[in-house]
């Protein structure tokens, strides 16, 4: 059964704001990436956390090349 959110679990979806600079580091120290990455992310699919971590994860670069270093906020 589909929940009032379009969710079959029925739970509200998470949601990323990168106009709060603390919820940027969170959310970047969360994906283990920089906080440009999570902004360029939301840019490109939206703020549905769930979306931006499919999109982290098929951009992911092996470690020491991608030349962004994890959030240290």
């Amino acid at each position: 059964m589909s929940g009032s959110n379009g969710t079959s679990t029925g739970h509200k979806a998470e949601r990323i704001d990168v106009t709060w600079e603390y919820a940027l580091c969170a959310w970047a120290r969360h994906f283990n990436t920089s906080e440009k990455h999570v902004k360029e992310a939301v840019a490109a699919v939206g703020d549905r956390a769930d979306r931006v971590r499919e999109h982290l994860a098929s951009r992911r670069q092996p470690a020491g090349r991608s030349g962004e270093r994890p959030s240290s906020c």
